[in-house]
């Protein structure tokens, strides 16, 4: 029988925010598809309604950790996937800072539309 292989160090921190963020993230989406796509649908949906959500600091914040554990799990995965291949040394350092700075990139320009569309307005 196959001898079980993983990068995640079972029971360490990244192991365990990828188990949490999983579950995060079937809450939200089961929110998100639930609002959008059964209260409101899809042809309902504009961008007023958008702003109108987005002032409401409940959904805010809910949308705003959706886009970092979105982030986290994603790349993460994607991480543990090339390491799992084989991937190591310089390359694994290289990978992961590369994944580092795109996620920083990502969270932050999610950030800015957000703060767009509550018609928050930061220097």
């Amino acid at each position: 029988m196959a001898e079980h292989y993983t990068s995640f160090d079972r029971g360490g921190t990244r192991w365990l925010l990828q188990r949490v963020t999983a579950v995060f993230l079937i809450g939200a989406l089961t929110f998100h598809f639930f609002l959008l796509h059964f209260v409101n649908h899809a042809a309902e949906i504009t961008f007023a309604g958008t702003q109108a959500r987005m002032s409401q600091w409940g959904y805010f914040a809910t949308m705003i950790l959706f886009l970092i554990a979105a982030t986290f799990h994603g790349v993460n995965g994607v991480y543990n996937a090339l390491v799992n291949q084989g991937l190591d040394g310089t390359q694994k350092k290289a990978v992961g800072a590369v994944l580092t700075l795109a996620s920083i990139l990502l969270i932050a320009q999610g950030i800015r539309v957000a703060l767009a569309m509550a018609g928050i307005t930061v220097i």
